[in-house]
């Protein structure tokens, strides 16, 4: 406890002491690394435990800085047997950093929840107390209602008092509008708090899943490093000549899977290399994190490889045809996107028959005290569609477009700030350039332009999805994995390839 009495000491005191001039006096490996703060949190203040993650994040921090470093610099000698396990027990500790830093974030998220939880109590009980108000304001005002004009005149004693019992009923009124206002603020941030709240635990629930494929990633390091304990330089080296020529053949393979026809007609789906530089010029240009923007990319169109399935042909009610020529009557929202998609298919000049969008998904749904249920459902030759079950309707519409996965009207709530980025005058979804430039500001808009920012960002760019965003998340550790080490983790090569 001495030692933990220092850090609270300094924490107290308002000092914020730089982790050079400190780790003489704090032990770190104790607290951080052997995750000590986890014993220490049961017997301390919430505010207290806090102080004492931030202080293990940063920490982890430096180090893994410190563990990148050092694999550059290993990376650059001699491809040596000694040099890679060297290596790989620079990738274990990293990966080992970054699933304690992913503990440390989850307990805060935890903590953040908790918090949420009550304030979320908080303001019910607010509310209530405000319903009773009203309640009662009502009942006063509706009493006084019930008397007629001659009545409220005959029983004052006094022309003062008539007057006095109008101005009661005008205060009661405009008491009743405050309270009434106040009521509907306190249940719009009721419902912002429940939101945050499902936030809050889906991003954890997104840590967990993430901690999984770190710890995968950090098992087969381990498992290649006990693996060449084993062997001699020499049997290293040939090794690492069929390694090279394997990995040739397999890059050849994956170059011409990555070039597949996804776009249009007149464009080709990028390859990852392209793809994770054009990520990196408008990423930091626009002010997005560029593995965050390619892993919103990756998650939408598979880097551009898949950008729809359906084509519109019916310019009245939005319907078309699948890829394979079955009809299908409802593919886009006929009034809210269809004819701003209309414009951009003129604009852009491209054939609309032939521009591929997104599928609407098979499902009906009924609402019930304001929740929906949901039912599959199916299309016949016609393109008529069916329902599987009885009072049931189509639910949801497709008709994303591009790379990026935007539905007409939400690309025009973003059009304006591509153009400026991109000096053009008429932009295309379909464009990888404007997609990408699309992509990146609209989450930028989201909050998505800090780290702390990109989950919220993720659900909200697909409409509120914490599933999505988790599966984001995901691949956007794999890309960066990618952008700092230079290679992916088997998981991570699926993932995204």
């Amino acid at each position: 406890m001495k030692l933990f009495s220092k850090l609270f000491y300094c924490l107290v005191m308002g000092t914020i002491v730089p982790i050079a001039f400190i780790s003489s006096e704090i032990d770190f490996d104790l607290i951080c690394e052997k995750e000590g703060w986890r014993n220490e949190c049961e017997s301390i203040s919430e505010g207290e435990c806090q102080s004492i993650l931030n202080q293990c994040q940063s920490y982890f921090e430096e180090k893994r800085k410190d563990i990148d470093s050092d694999i550059i610099k290993t990376t650059a000698e001699k491809n040596t047997l000694k040099n890679q396990i060297n290596t790989l027990n620079s990738k274990i500790k990293d990966l080992d950093y970054q699933i304690y830093q992913s503990n440390l974030t989850i307990r805060s998220l935890e903590f953040q929840a908790k918090d949420t939880e009550q304030s979320i109590v908080e303001t019910e009980g607010e509310i209530e107390g405000q319903k009773k108000k009203i309640a009662l304001i009502l009942r006063a005002v509706n009493d006084e209602n019930q008397k007629s004009f001659v009545e409220i005149l005959i029983l004052s004693k006094t022309i003062s008092e008539f007057f006095d019992n109008m101005v009661y009923l005008e205060t009661l009124n405009l008491k009743n509008q405050e309270l009434l206002t106040n009521f509907q603020q306190l249940n719009t941030n009721l419902k912002e708090k429940r939101v945050t709240l499902e936030e809050e635990k889906g991003d954890r629930e997104s840590l967990l899943a993430l901690q999984a494929l770190q710890k995968q990633a950090s098992a087969v390091a381990k498992q290649e490093k006990d693996s060449l304990y084993n062997l001699t330089e020499a049997q290293y080296q040939e090794q690492l000549k069929e390694k090279e020529a394997v990995e040739a053949k397999a890059a050849e393979i994956a170059k011409k899977l990555i070039s597949m026809v996804g776009l249009v007609e007149d464009q080709k789906a990028p390859t990852f290399g392209e793809a994770l530089e054009l990520a990196k010029s408008v990423g930091n240009s626009v002010g997005v994190r560029p593995a965050f923007l390619l892993g919103i990319i990756s998650q939408e169109s598979a880097i551009g490889r898949n950008v729809g399935q359906c084509y519109i042909t019916d310019t009245k009610t939005g319907g078309g045809k699948y890829a394979d020529g079955k009809l299908v009557s409802r593919i886009i929202h006929p009034t809210r996107d269809l004819p701003l998609f209309l414009d951009i298919i003129k604009d852009s000049g491209r054939t609309m028959e032939k521009t591929p969008v997104s599928c609407w998904i098979s499902q009906c749904a009924t609402s019930y005290k304001g929740k929906y249920y949901y039912s599959g459902a199916s299309v016949k030759d016609d393109g008529t569609i069916i329902c599987s079950k009885s009072g049931y309707v189509p639910f949801g519409f497709g008709g994303a477009m591009g790379p990026a996965q935007f539905i007409p009207s939400t690309w025009k709530l973003v059009e304006e700030k591509v153009k400026a980025s991109t000096g053009k005058s008429v932009v295309d979804p379909w464009n990888l350039t404007d997609s990408f430039t699309a992509s990146a500001t609209y989450l930028k808009q989201l909050g998505g332009g800090k780290t702390s920012g990109e989950y919220s960002a993720a659900s909200r760019y697909y409409g509120g999805s914490s599933s999505y965003a988790s599966q984001v998340r995901t691949r956007a550790w794999c890309i960066q994995e990618y952008i700092d080490k230079g290679e992916m983790t088997t998981a991570c090569e699926k993932l995204i390839f």
